[in-house]
């Protein structure tokens, strides 16, 4: 009797255990990351962004659950990819690559915090009531990418001077493609360039934007901010050394992967503030507490090796505004 008894009560606890720990696993809050990117390109991203969370006291796997949504450039996906997550009981959703994820979280939900990344005026997109004072359930990260479209372009101006014809890679999918445009013409009045936008919204569509470009002699190239662009930046700047084009990019990580130049916020630091609001969040902080975070500094970054097998010299002052060189 005592050995039945026995052998009933281990039966008993070897069930009990696997039930036991899927219900620690289901009490885990969930973390959605939802993002208009591929997880590929954006591997170093999402570190930065779980370096931010777990200074929060977060770490995926023991005290949180982070799914993932990846669209992989298809916007269309975003919608559908943020009510699973409002389905999932997401905890909150953080909306990274831009205004489509972000306007895609806002639609799923009114309730759920949400914290975002974007390069557009989150006030304009009806994100937040205000920068200081969001309101609402979303906060999160303006990268001001857009604002500077200007400046990249002035940039390239003056490291290119010869260049007769600037072309314009947008991406027509992007929810800031007719500001950028608008953006760009302005500054290139105000240069007296002339300026020649391509929409491109597919990698196999490049080669040929990039051979047209080619075709107009003393030529050079503003790639726009965009997810898809950062994305494909390896495609991107193989194909401007193919075509041997000077190109002006928004992130480190392009001049780090071999092009030319690059201006723009710190991408890796704006994902670890947006893992820092994430904790905080999770720990009981309200969205509409917590103030929008803008950049304060703009990096420009310029790889030698590029500018001397392009036979371009950097000027001086350029060479003086450099945040870093890379060799």
């Amino acid at each position: 009797m005592q050995r039945r008894r026995f052998i009933t009560l281990v039966g008993g606890t070897v069930i009990a255990w696997p039930l036991a720990g899927r219900a620690q696993q289901r009490a885990l809050p969930i973390i959605g990351f939802l993002s208009s990117a591929a997880p590929g390109p954006f591997k170093q991203l999402v570190e930065a962004f779980q370096r931010g969370l777990n200074e929060k006291g977060f770490i995926e796997g023991q005290n949180a659950t982070i799914e993932y949504r990846w669209a992989e450039g298809h916007f269309d996906r975003l919608p559908a990819f943020a009510t699973d997550l409002v389905q999932h009981n997401a905890a909150v959703i953080t909306a990274s690559g831009g205004p489509p994820s972000a306007l895609a979280a806002k639609a799923a939900t009114s309730t759920i915090p949400i914290v975002f990344n974007v390069a557009s005026d989150p006030i304009k997109l009806g994100l937040v009531a205000s920068l200081n004072h969001p309101g609402g359930n979303a906060t999160g990260v303006h990268l001001f990418s857009v604002a500077v479209e200007p400046k990249k372009l002035e940039l390239l101006h003056e490291l290119v001077p010869k260049a007769e014809i600037i072309g314009v890679f947008v991406n027509p999918r992007n929810a800031n493609a007719e500001t950028i445009i608008g953006e760009v013409e302005t500054a290139a009045r105000a240069l007296q360039l002339q300026i020649n936008v391509v929409k491109v919204s597919a990698a196999d569509e490049f080669g040929s934007a990039f051979a047209s470009l080619a075709r107009q002699a003393d030529g050079a190239l503003l790639v726009a901010a965009d997810p898809f662009f950062n994305t494909q930046r390896e495609a991107l700047v193989a194909l401007a050394a193919q075509y041997s084009i000077p190109a002006i990019y928004e992130f480190r990580e392009f001049a780090a992967a071999g092009g030319l130049m690059s201006y723009g916020t710190n991408l890796s630091e704006a994902y670890y503030q947006v893992g820092g609001y994430t904790g905080r969040i999770l720990k009981g902080e309200k969205p509409s507490d917590l103030p929008v975070v803008q950049p304060t500094k703009f990096e420009l970054v310029i790889n030698i090796k590029t500018v001397k097998t392009l036979g371009l010299t950097v000027p001086p002052n350029l060479f003086a505004l450099a945040d870093e060189v890379i060799e």
